[in-house]
């Protein structure tokens, strides 16, 4: 009897035990951590470098660079600009009478080459896009002028077919042409 008792006494126990008001129980809430996103750092866009560095990367200017480096012109060609160049490859530069590129690298001819060199440059960065349909004389730093045309059949400065266009240089645009360009005297 007395294990009977202690049984009827322990369910007792336990029936009181769950009738009775529940323990409150606290949580934190919990921490919802927010995403802040990183921010959009936008990268600059690095041209290549200037007009003769662009030049001089590239063999096949390997003779115009030459030109430029005795005509004196590298460190404007390296400056603020912006330049367009018709810059005429090896081949051009090879197409030229016998003897003529020699003497233009002598150092009594400097002035005559450096006029040569900046007949094909113009001011100002003058894309393809923005060639004139219809042919069109564009001044020279040499004060000269070039006959420029964007033809169905190709653009041509002074006849001068341009091979490769919009070469993007830091401080202009280099246009490959197949013949050296000679102003007039």
């Amino acid at each position: 009897m007395k294990f009977q008792l202690f049984a009827v006494a322990a369910v007792s126990a336990f029936a009181l035990a769950a009738c009775a008001p529940a323990e409150t129980v606290t949580t934190e809430p919990a921490v919802v951590e927010e995403v802040v996103a990183e921010p959009v750092i936008e990268e600059e866009v690095v041209l290549p470098s200037t007009i003769v560095d662009v030049a001089a990367a590239n063999p096949d200017f390997s003779t115009l660079v030459a030109a430029v480096q005795a005509a004196g012109l590298a460190e404007t060609l390296s400056g603020p600009g912006p330049f367009t160049v018709f810059a005429p490859t090896n081949e051009a530069f090879a197409a030229l009478p016998a003897g003529t590129l020699d003497s233009l690298l002598l150092p009594e001819n400097k002035d005559k080459l450096a006029a040569i060199l900046t007949y094909h440059v113009v001011p100002g960065q003058v894309m393809a896009a923005d060639l004139p349909a219809t042919a069109t004389d564009v001044a020279t730093v040499n004060t000269a002028t070039v006959s420029v045309i964007a033809a169905p059949e190709g653009a041509t400065v002074n006849g001068a077919k341009i091979t490769a266009a919009d070469i993007a240089a830091s401080n202009g645009v280099i246009h490959v042409i197949d013949t050296v360009l000679l102003p007039k005297e």
